[in-house]
């Protein structure tokens, strides 16, 4: 199934795609690939998840905020694009998880991005990845995910 047929099952929903808080644009091309900036898990209320992973969060809650933030580079992606059966790869996520010190399960909240990916694209949404604890995000948000993507 491609990413349009997946998304027209109703099984993922995108949101409107966020607008830059900031001075930067959401994505740059370059020859056949896309790099999309780190996306908060906004949401049409705001942010949904702000504090630290570990104190404010679980595992699991920081999870479900990785996915909304996989949710807002897609919606961004398609904005963008016009139609998601135009990437030919996934290349790489990077996700970032304001959390508390020793905090060592990052790459477990990376999956609620990760798997989303694989979920939307399939096979080609098979992707690189890297997952860092780091002690403060913008906007005091639990997590940050940025994605390269390749036009097929």
């Amino acid at each position: 199934m491609s990413a349009e047929q997946v998304l027209k099952t109703g099984e993922v929903v995108l949101p409107p795609a966020p607008k830059p808080v900031g001075s930067y644009v959401p994505c740059v091309r370059t020859g056949n690939l896309i790099f999309l900036s780190g996306a908060l898990p906004l949401s049409a209320e705001g942010l949904t998840h702000v504090g630290k992973v570990g104190r404010d969060f679980s595992v699991e809650e920081a999870a479900i905020a990785a996915r909304q933030c996989a949710l807002n580079l897609v919606a961004v992606l398609r904005d963008t694009l016009g139609n998601l059966d135009r990437i030919g790869r996934v290349v790489s996520l990077t996700g970032y998880v304001n959390a508390v010190d020793d905090f060592a399960d990052a790459a477990a909240v990376m999956n609620g991005a990760s798997d989303l990916i694989v979920k939307i694209f399939g096979d080609v949404g098979l992707h690189s990845r890297a997952a860092v604890s780091v002690n403060g995000l913008p906007k005091g948000a639990a997590v940050e995910v940025a994605g390269i993507f390749e036009l097929g």
